[in-house]
């Protein structure tokens, strides 16, 4: 006869469960917090990351239809509204070399929910097994996308969080799902866009 584990003995085992899970399971997005919210609100000076706030003149003469400037050093992407009233900060993650950043200044031409994926030929050159990819939960594109006027370089979504805040893409702008959703809603085409 086997006895169920009750009290204690059940907040152990469930605390040991929760301890083996892996991290990544545990943790396939990040959390909402205070934080998160003071940004999306506009009040927060720097966000959980220490990103510096940073002013859209530095950048451009005008807002514009909006105005986005991806940091590939500090890896964080900055939104403005057109009349600078949203101003928001994402952590991203960026291209894993020099080679392969294009930097200078672009535009949002076109967005998707649910991007199809395909590799370019230089992807396909260094990895012959890259192949097409519908959209779905392995879609390196995520849930949504936002092409700009260079061909193959995009602001998009992942799932596999592991790449925010690394040098892991092949030259486009990668954002966590929540945030691309969000910055997606909120960027209309033609907002203007520069990469530094």
């Amino acid at each position: 006869m086997t006895t169920r584990p009750t009290g204690r003995r059940l907040f152990l085992l469930s605390a040991g469960a929760l301890l083996c899970t892996p991290a990544i399971l545990r943790a396939s997005e990040p959390p909402r917090d205070l934080a998160e919210d003071r940004l999306a609100a506009g009040t927060a000076r720097r966000n959980i990351s220490s990103f510096q706030r940073q002013d859209w003149r530095d950048h451009f003469d005008s807002l514009g239809k909006g105005a986005i400037v991806a940091d590939t050093l500090s890896r964080a992407l900055h939104f403005w509204s057109a009349d600078g009233s949203d101003y928001r900060i994402y952590p991203t993650s960026v291209p894993m070399t020099d080679e392969l950043t294009k930097r200078g200044y672009t535009e949002v031409v076109r967005k998707r929910v649910g991007p199809d994926w395909t590799p370019t030929p230089s992807m396909v050159e260094r990895n012959p097994e890259l192949k097409y990819m519908p959209p779905g939960p392995d879609n390196p594109l995520g849930t949504h996308a936002m092409y700009l006027s260079w061909p193959a370089y995009l602001i998009h979504g992942t799932h596999d969080t592991r790449k925010i805040g690394r040098r892991s893409s092949d030259g486009c702008i990668g954002l966590y799902n929540f945030a691309i959703e969000q910055l997606f809603a909120v960027t209309p085409v033609g907002t203007q866009v520069r990469i530094i």
